[in-house]
């Protein structure tokens, strides 16, 4: 047999996909191969640039020498035990996390949702044990417009059409208020007895990168404490490094009661997720009460365990707060040479431009195919707003390379 791959064209590949796959998602049409660092390329040798960072996960660039080694040389050695026995690299990736965060301990899962999932279980479980809440009667409040993952019971609290049509019955136990909003979290913790957690998004980052007003996570967390509310953090998306800070919280100094790690917790390399909390919290979680078979497995530590040293190491938090600043100040100068977009928002390198159209129409999508010509990838979210998030190895130069690309391909679609 030939040791030669048959190429294919980038057609054939979609065709396959829609022809075997389900119809889950709808992609843009480019079909990659390639990744490192910054940049990715198609099956046809195109090169682009990656402002999507799959979703966040790949923070620290795609195929970074230092994980990719990590994970070849583990999986080398031992991949998969399960947690019916100890590992040896369980505890030092443990033990990392819980000091770079400040947490007493950490519960390693796999996908973020399985995280979220995790987080609202040990919240109700504390409710029930810790606060004195009635069994059954838990609440969790939560914010409109929230993207937390596609569990059954974290779509049962999602306001989006598309993730509830026709998925219930719906997991009771939740409360929905407005977003960047404390007067309707005030008024809700009135009569806190019942309610055991307010679960939010720093920045709510599928709802189109919306950035809460400064001040808005550190009030609401005080009065979480003052209600004896447990306060958790979905960082899924926003936390190692992407906003400028190791941690969205950071940057208003708010240490959440749980934390939610995923995504570039392995710099996109393998599933691995994180929920922290301190021993009051994460002791009502006793052996046999929750797990997982992959969860913590020695292949996903040694990863992780490279990924946290990248971050550190290569200071990309403070590259991201860097490049940020610069990006957005380069899409305000844009602004003012077009009518097409009408604002730019984000913090460090998770921001999003927003186009001056109706969420209905297809502008925001017929933009980013004209990006992807002009050799930078970015997909829209929410109709009419374009996230913006490329890799924090990102450099300056590149940076204006890529400001360029949109300035072109805007004022050209303009015309």
């Amino acid at each position: 047999m030939s040791s030669i791959q048959e190429k294919h064209s980038a057609q054939y590949y979609i065709d396959l996909e829609n022809s075997y796959g389900a119809h889950n998602y709808h992609p843009l049409p480019v079909v990659l191969e390639r990744g490192e660092g910054v940049y990715v390329w198609d099956v046809e040798g195109k090169k682009y640039y990656d402002f999507l960072s799959a979703y966040s996960a790949v923070n620290q660039g795609h195929s970074h020498p230092k994980i990719v080694s990590a994970m070849t040389t583990q999986a080398q050695a031992l991949s998969l035990t399960s947690r019916a026995f100890y590992n040896n690299k369980l505890g030092e990736f443990e033990k990392k996390i819980t000091r770079i965060f400040g947490f007493d301990k950490v519960l390693p899962m796999n996908s973020g949702a399985e995280a979220v999932e995790t987080a609202i279980k040990i919240a109700r479980k504390w409710g029930y044990e810790v606060k004195g809440i009635r069994n059954h009667e838990a609440k969790i409040i939560i914010c409109e417009n929230n993207f937390h993952g596609r569990t059954t019971t974290i779509v049962s609290f999602s306001n989006d059409p598309d993730a509830r049509d026709h998925y219930g019955p719906f997991t009771p136990g939740f409360i929905r208020i407005a977003y960047n909003d404390v007067q309707a979290l005030k008024e809700i913790l009135e009569n806190p007895e019942d309610i055991a957690a307010f679960l939010v998004e720093p920045i709510q980052g599928e709802a189109g990168v919306f950035v809460p007003d400064e001040g808005y996570l550190h009030e609401a967390a005080e009065l979480c404490r003052s209600k004896n509310v447990l306060f958790i953090a979905d960082e899924v998306q926003t936390g190692i490094a992407r906003t400028g800070k190791m941690l969205a919280c950071d940057h208003e100094q708010v240490k959440p009661d749980i934390l939610i790690l995923g995504k570039a917790l392995s710099g996109g390399m393998y599933p691995v997720s994180a929920v922290l909390a301190n021993d009051p919290v994460m002791h009502v979680i006793k052996p046999g009460q929750h797990g997982s078979t992959f969860g913590g497995n020695p292949l996903a530590c040694a990863v992780s365990t490279a990924a946290l040293d990248v971050i550190i190491d290569e200071k990309l938090a403070e590259n991201a707060e860097k490049m940020g600043k610069r990006f957005r100040a380069g899409i305000e100068k844009t602004i003012g040479k077009t009518n097409l977009i009408s604002k730019v928002r984000g913090k460090g390198l998770l921001n999003a431009i927003l186009i001056n159209d109706t969420p209905e129409s297809s502008t925001a999508w017929d933009l980013c195919l004209k990006l992807r010509d002009n050799g930078l990838l970015a997909k829209p979210t929410h109709g009419n707003i374009i996230r913006m998030a490329p890799p924090l190895v990102i450099t300056e130069k590149q940076i204006d390379e890529c400001l360029a690309i949109i300035e072109k391909t805007i004022l050209e679609f303009s015309k």
